[in-house]
């Protein structure tokens, strides 16, 4: 293995690599408008004077933030660059560690590569609806957890399983959610291993229900789980279907329980072949999602137990999706690809195509590869860029509260790209109310404040400003009269409410 090393190293940089093109960069959109801004507001507190609260509470369960301002302090690296440092780091740890745990379970090179291909390639799959993807295109906490997981899961198949104990006390830290699924997975996978395979799954299902308190147990972190919910925090509850598995579509249904159909296949006719290995990791795989798919359904069933819908049980999706790419590709090396050149050209450019064709079409206004230093044509993006450059750090605006999901912006937030404080808006905000119910009465009274947004006139702004003390705006170009605009391009423009 190690004479092999320098070819294996060069091939999971080019997966790496390749996984990483193909997904795209995007800092500042969707969830990264709460990890960047938080990152950001740790290296320099005079930013958000105004609403530090709607990303900065949220943060109390990680040390992400904190750990990357250190980061940038230590060396001296813009937040840009080091952003996209990390990201690429995690993508390709995330490769390696694959990679790591493939070569456990199949012998064939042509299947242990196929399998980090098509995971590589599949790391914006949508993860049933979950709202998650395998990697997010932007930094989040959630990329450099699922690799410390996955190389615990490596560490555990090379019989070293105390080594990864370390690796997921410092995954918990980054993102406690993900990593209890992640050690929830370990358990079971460490079980899988240890015994003659029908008393291990004897003793698995007796002590599955010991370790099973763990998601609720260690993710209770705020008392109001046991209060009763509030109409504005079930107002927020209720944007977010993926909370509810009850109200889900039948092919986000299929997208949860054909997987565990797959492994349980896999079981068989890995055990069939005499291939120990591959048959307790695929049970280890159906163990843990027949469990924690049980366990959701309690959880997101009764009215009663609705506030531990935020704990997002379904989340332990995330991980069975990692692992059905990898082996899914495997045995597409093993049976279909093996060693033909040409197989393998059509492989890649199918896969890593038709995912790069669906990545532009989410991030269709903006480049696909948003790196430091580029000067963007996006008319939201200059917008933002005027905004951070030009206007006191104490500024505080307000912009259409569904801005987020308007033509051209792609999900980029305001926020973490402006760097300067907004009204509530009622998209991202109403999710990090569901979090931290009570930001529910400031985040409805704001976003109720806004209502009417595209017919408002100079009386509604100078509301706003008496109401709430914003002082700038960002509107459609041209602007309603009577407002003072310093800067405008041909869709947006900023002004000052006298």
């Amino acid at each position: 293995m190690r004479r092999n090393f320098p070819v294996n190293f060069l091939l999971i940089v080019f997966f790496a690599l390749l996984g990483f093109s193909v997904m795209g960069y995007h800092p500042g959109a969707e969830d990264d408008g709460i990890y960047l801004a938080a990152v950001k507001a740790n290296l320099n507190p005079a930013l958000y004077p105004h609403d530090a609260a709607f990303f900065q509470l949220q943060m109390r369960t990680s040390v992400f933030d904190t750990w990357m301002a250190h980061f940038v302090h230590a060396t001296g690296i813009s937040v840009a660059s080091s952003e996209l440092l990390w990201q690429s780091l995690s993508i390709f740890l995330i490769v390696w560690a694959c990679w790591s745990i493939v070569r456990h379970l199949f012998q064939e090179a042509a299947a242990q590569w196929a399998g980090v291909a098509l995971l590589a390639a599949m790391l914006t799959i949508p993860v049933a609806g979950t709202a998650l993807y395998i990697a997010d295109q932007y930094l989040h906490p959630r990329n450099p957890a699922t690799a410390l997981i996955l190389f615990a899961v490596a560490r555990i198949l090379s019989g070293k399983r105390w080594q990864a104990v370390p690796l997921l006390v410092l995954a918990f830290v980054l993102h406690p959610l993900m990593t209890i699924f992640g050690i929830s997975f370990c358990c079971v996978l460490v079980l899988s291993l240890s015994e003659p395979f029908q008393a291990r799954l004897r003793t698995l299902r007796a002590g599955m229900f010991r370790t099973a308190g763990a998601p609720v147990a260690v993710l209770i972190p705020f008392t109001w789980i046991f209060a009763p919910p509030s109409r504005t925090w079930l107002m927020a509850l209720r944007s977010r279907h993926w909370f509810s598995i009850y109200q889900w579509e039948w092919y986000e249904w299929l997208g949860a329980l054909a997987p565990l159909l797959l492994f349980w296949l896999v079981a068989r006719i890995a055990a069939k072949r005499g291939e120990t290995n591959l048959a307790r990791f695929a049970t280890a795989v159906l163990v843990y999602g027949l469990f924690q798919q049980a366990a959701a359904m309690v959880m997101l069933g009764p009215p009663r137990l609705i506030c531990l819908s935020t704990l997002e049980p379904m989340r332990y999706l995330q991980l069975v999706y990692v692992f059905l790419m990898l082996i899914g590709g495997a045995y597409l090396g093993r049976y279909v690809l093996k060693t033909r050149v040409w197989r393998w050209a059509l492989f890649l450019l199918l896969t890593n195509g038709g995912m790069f064709l669906a990545q532009r079409q989410l991030f269709a206004a903006t480049p696909h590869m948003e790196l430091p230093g580029m000067v963007s044509a996006n008319p939201w993006q200059q917008a933002f860029a005027w905004i951070r450059q030009n206007t006191p750090q104490n500024a505080y605006f307000a912009l259409d509260p569904h801005y987020l999901a308007l033509p051209g912006n792609d999900y980029h937030s305001f926020r973490a790209l402006a760097e300067r404080s907004q009204l509530a808006d009622a998209i991202k905000d109403t999710s990090m109310v569901t979090k931290v119910p009570e930001l529910g009465p400031a985040w409805e009274r704001q976003v109720e404040a806004q209502k009417g947004w595209t017919n408002f006139q100079f009386q509604d702004f100078k509301r706003l400003n008496t109401q709430f003390g914003v002082d700038w705006v960002l509107v459609s170009y041209p602007q309603p009269a009577g407002l003072y605009c310093r800067w405008h391009n041909d869709s947006l423009a900023v002004c000052r409410i006298p």
